[in-house]
């Protein structure tokens, strides 16, 4: 089975910092807790992207365990290129990123 390659786009890189961040301020620990999550889930998406179901778009979201945030992205199968595009909390409506994302794909 090939391994797809991971790219996360800059604005999914702002939202890892900017929630790690988040979370830093309440306790350090969880801040890492929370990076180191959420950067290992991502680096799985390697092996089978596919297990996760489309949501919107051909945007596949996967759960961050433990936090209540999605990684969204879409598998680009020409180039084998899983691509990272925003990490979003449940709360949030993921519309907000439907259009951002259309134009990216």
């Amino acid at each position: 089975m090939k391994k797809y390659k991971i790219k996360i786009e800059p604005e999914a890189l702002a939202d890892i910092r900017d929630i790690t961040n988040w979370y830093k301020e309440i306790s350090a620990n969880l801040g890492k807790r929370f990076h180191s999550t959420t950067i290992k889930q991502i680096n799985s998406l390697n092996n089978d992207p596919h297990i996760f179901a489309i949501r919107y778009n051909e945007i596949r979201c996967m759960l961050v365990e433990k936090f209540p945030y999605m990684v969204h992205f879409f598998i680009n199968e020409k180039t084998m290129i899983v691509e990272i595009f925003a990490l979003i909390s449940t709360s949030q409506n993921p519309k907000i990123w439907e259009e951002k994302t259309r134009n990216n794909i």
